[in-house]
């Protein structure tokens, strides 16, 4: 078949409407296909920016890749987690069910996110089959099972960041933090981490993990850490790692150093997993 991800192709990009009132902004390369599909998460310390948000990054890879932004109806201060999760696992049932007329397939669709983003991308797809997170109807016969995930530099552990925050005196971070989170119970209970700790019950899709080793806010131990769980759990995660990089080292700079590399470790991860 074509090599759909490294062929140059243009991207169309419009708005359509998801569900009542919400849109999903589509990024559609031209061409036959079939292409990979992603639902792609904003950061924003889960309560800011918007569909948008990924826009320079998202052109920039070129794979190409029929690329979802969604927006969100259930972030602060209309809902608190798990608002925006239970607008992720639709957004998944939709794109899986939409898939074809997208030029690509059910069986591709995953998801990428960053920061927040990334954090709430595992979530999403570890929890994909929670009553709780798949409670908005939507497409009927269609889960919200994902291909794969992938996580730039994603805020893995919400209660250690919000802790850090604390001891940093980041007062802002930290008043973000208590309008998505409101307890420190929500924190723990939905953190990707201490879910594998627990010994949860996840979906666990192929997964890449990407971040630096400068990151002030996702310690090296736990991106390791978390990788080598979600593996012995027995999934397949990869970790890539990027010297000298902070957190959100490439938020909107797909020229930043190091975007290049990471923007080409993403093609391949995903032509990995959507093949055959």
């Amino acid at each position: 078949m074509p090599d759909t991800i490294t062929a140059n192709h243009t991207v169309a990009i419009e708005d359509v409407e998801y569900q009542k009132e919400m849109l999903a902004r589509l990024y559609r390369p031209s061409g036959a296909g079939p292409f990979p599909a992603a639902l792609q998460v904003h950061g924003g310390a889960w309560t800011g920016k918007d569909r948008t948000d990924m826009r320079k990054s998202i052109e920039a890879t070129k794979m190409p890749l029929s690329a979802s932004a969604f927006a969100m109806k259930s972030l602060p201060p209309v809902a608190p987690h798990p608002g925006s999760i239970q607008d992720i696992n639709l957004g998944i049932r939709w794109l899986k069910a939409t898939a074809r007329e997208f030029k690509s397939r059910p069986e591709w669709v995953g998801s990428w996110g960053t920061s927040s983003g990334g954090h709430q991308v595992l979530l999403a797809a570890m929890r994909a089959l929670n009553s709780t997170y798949s409670a908005l109807p939507g497409p009927a016969g269609v889960d919200a099972k994902q291909a794969w995930v992938i996580s730039g530099w994603g805020v893995l552990d919400p209660l250690l960041r919000y802790n850090l925050a604390k001891k940093a005196g980041n007062e802002e971070l930290v008043r973000l933090h208590d309008t998505f989170w409101l307890t420190e119970a929500a924190h723990e209970d939905a953190s990707p981490p201490a879910m594998l700790k627990r010994g949860e019950k996840c979906e666990l899709p192929p997964a890449l993990v990407f971040g630096g080793d400068k990151d002030e806010w996702v310690p090296i131990e736990l991106m390791r850490s978390f990788v080598a769980d979600y593996n012995k759990a027995g999934g397949n995660a990869e970790l890539q790692l990027y010297a000298g990089a902070n957190h959100g080292f490439m938020t909107g700079k797909p020229d930043a150093p190091y975007a290049a590399l990471a923007i080409e470790r993403m093609k391949q991860f995903i032509r990995k997993h959507t093949t055959g």
